[in-house]
């Protein structure tokens, strides 16, 4: 009984050595993608993978480490300038809007990986490779309309748009969206192999 209970602490001690290395690895690429972001073309639009690590850390660790690994992804985002025009506006409404997309959207993508994991793991990581980039880009636009709807609406009309929503949609978000998303989807399969070996290990 008592080489029961220490054989179960030793496993729960390994796995969380595991998921702290993987986390801490995780975060290293994330900030890495996020400087080379802009540097991943795809024709004339850049590809942001950084989602990609955050999905794989949020199947493999959980919601935690999904919800640390997304933070990690706006604190980069922050610190690397990306956000500089929306700060010389309003540094708040910035700051929250970075971390708490980053942040929600490896949470998201953590519960909905676990939702789907008993049932079909490849089915899992697809679900949670579609709901990543979406939240992360739903609460872009929310932070947009709640914090910088007014000075939108002055470039969208220098844009010619006449619809500031629409000029968010197309002039902000784009294709850039549809192409982060088809990216996210196809390398889904190898994310399923990774978490396969790792769960095994």
């Amino acid at each position: 009984m008592k080489n029961a209970k220490t054989g179960q602490a030793l496993g729960k001690k390994r796995m969380s050595t595991e998921t702290l290395v993987l986390g801490a690895i995780l975060s290293a690429l994330v900030v890495v993608l996020q400087l080379l972001g802009s540097f991943i073309r795809f024709g004339p639009f850049s590809i942001s993978l950084v989602l990609i690590p955050i999905v794989i850390g949020a199947a493999t660790c959980g919601t935690v480490v999904g919800a640390w690994l997304g933070g990690v992804f706006g604190l980069a985002v922050l610190l690397s300038g990306d956000a500089a025009t929306f700060m010389a506006i309003n540094v708040p409404g910035t700051i929250i809007t970075v971390m708490l997309k980053g942040i929600l959207c490896g949470l998201a993508a953590g519960l909905i990986y676990k939702l789907f994991e008993n049932r079909n793991r490849y089915l899992a990581v697809i679900a949670a490779a579609i709901v990543c980039p979406l939240v992360n880009t739903g609460i872009f636009l929310l932070g947009c309309t709640v914090f910088f709807l007014d000075t939108l609406s002055e470039w969208g009309a220098g844009a010619g748009h006449d619809n500031v929503f629409v000029y968010m949609i197309v002039g902000l978000v784009g294709l850039n969206f549809v192409f982060e998303l088809i990216s996210n989807v196809v390398l889904s399969p190898a994310s399923v192999r990774l978490i396969a070996l790792i769960k095994k290990k």
